[in-house]
């Protein structure tokens, strides 16, 4: 009798599940949870010095080039200036060098010359070339000196923080402005591995927001698509939202804005929305 009774509790439980899985309709949609990266530069002096001007404050946008920061450049000026005298006192020497050799060449060769003489000649010029080698090179070094006490907007963005102040004495390396470029922007999410087969690079992401746009009265959506995925394989982090386990392993993957606009703010939390539908690109 209890056989019997194990048997139907066996078939009534595989039929349940039967039925359940006839039931269970195809997903249509992949429902994944990011937030928004953007990436954002250190701004420093390769020189040490006096902070002379700030030019933007936090907030301001920026356009690539734009002169964000100047040092007192006195010094540096005029150690500039100082190496350009050198260069053209060297330059002097190397032409008169040259001068001596060719006027003797001559009479070098023809042995009227000795040829002690004409050897010294020949390693004045070589000696005399050489300073003035060493002095180009020396007065390029202290022009890129001079360059690098003014800091130049690598590419268009928002000044995110403001460091320091003029006035300051700031060392070589030392962060003055940190700067938050316009592009790329990315959504960093995690995918689990039963829904890796759906998805590729290319592939059309609907990113929405909590942000409410109040003139369409719903919330601001965008548009992105899959530009990285990530071939190795790991555990969800505690700070990712997921329909499943947490302790699922997953596959991290960038969404990049195709119409990303000032309100995608570093941190922003998103939904990703991806549709199982759309036709392969």
């Amino acid at each position: 009798m209890k056989k019997v009774v194990v048997l139907l509790l066996v078939l009534l439980v595989g039929g349940l599940w039967w039925v359940n899985q006839k039931s269970e309709k195809p997903q249509d949609e992949i429902k994944l949870f990011g937030n928004v990266d953007i990436r954002q530069v250190d701004m420093s002096f390769k020189v040490s010095g006096i902070l002379k001007e700030m030019l933007f404050e936090e907030g301001d946008k920026v356009q690539k080039g734009d002169l964000l920061a100047a040092l007192e450049d006195r010094d540096y000026r005029d150690n500039y200036q100082k190496a350009l005298s050198e260069l053209k006192r060297y330059e002097a020497k190397m032409k008169e060098a040259i001068s001596v050799l060719e006027t003797h060449a001559p009479l070098c060769d023809k042995n009227i010359t000795s040829q002690r003489d004409c050897t010294s000649y020949t390693n004045a010029k070589d000696e005399a070339v050489a300073a003035y080698e060493t002095a180009l090179v020396n007065s390029q070094y202290e022009k890129n000196l001079l360059e690098d006490t003014k800091i130049y907007a690598p590419s268009d963005g928002v000044i995110s923080s403001r460091v320091q102040e003029p006035g300051a004495v700031v060392a070589a390396g030392q962060i003055v402005y940190t700067l938050t470029k316009d592009e790329p922007l990315w959504v960093r999410a995690y995918i689990p591995q039963k829904y890796l087969g759906n998805i590729t690079y290319g592939t059309k992401v609907l990113i929405a927001t909590d942000s409410m746009d109040f003139n369409a009265q719903q919330k601001k959506t965008y548009h992105g698509h899959v530009g990285y995925i990530s071939s190795v394989a790991e555990f969800s982090p505690k700070t990712v939202q997921t329909e499943d386990l947490r302790a699922d392993l997953v596959y991290r993957i960038h969404v990049y804005f195709d119409d990303g606009d000032e309100f995608v703010r570093q941190g922003m939390p998103v939904t990703l929305l991806i549709d199982l539908k759309q036709k392969e690109n």
